[in-house]
């Protein structure tokens, strides 16, 4: 798969209902998205291109952004990067990961902050590490 199919997937599994990418990716592309994907990778090795992709996607998403013209709206959503009990063994992002607290739970990893307008186009996005406060 080339790095634009990874990434239009990626897109496209935000803009959908699912809420499990694997889910997404093994049932709703096939069925639905087939033709439009003849060469897709297995689940497993999609997953694998996930993180080659996170650069041009961030580029892609700085492309998007426009100048806020009146209201803007900012919120965040966490991005886990392991099971809490794992956390003593986990060690790809052990210098930069941090545990944060969300509403329900806690967690370790990131928090994405976006900011839109209230026309709902991208203003403004931040990865940080998961203990950044919110209104910061």
């Amino acid at each position: 798969m080339s790095p634009a199919e990874v990434m239009t997937l990626l897109i496209l599994f935000h803009h959908s209902s699912y809420r499990n990418l694997k889910h997404f990716y093994t049932q709703y592309v096939p069925k639905i998205l087939g033709r439009e994907f003849p060469h897709r990778v297995s689940y497993n090795r999609f997953v694998e291109l996930e993180p080659s992709v996170l650069m041009p996607l961030c580029a892609y998403l700085h492309t998007r952004r426009v100048t806020s013209r009146g209201i803007a709206f900012v919120d965040s959503t966490p991005l886990k990067v392991c099971h809490n009990k794992r956390i003593p063994r986990h060690k790809t992002f052990a210098s930069i990961a941090e545990r944060g607290k969300t509403s329900v739970d806690w967690f370790y990893g990131f928090k994405l902050h976006l900011v839109i307008d209230d026309t709902g186009e991208l203003v403004a996005f931040f990865v940080t590490p998961g203990n950044v406060d919110d209104r910061k």
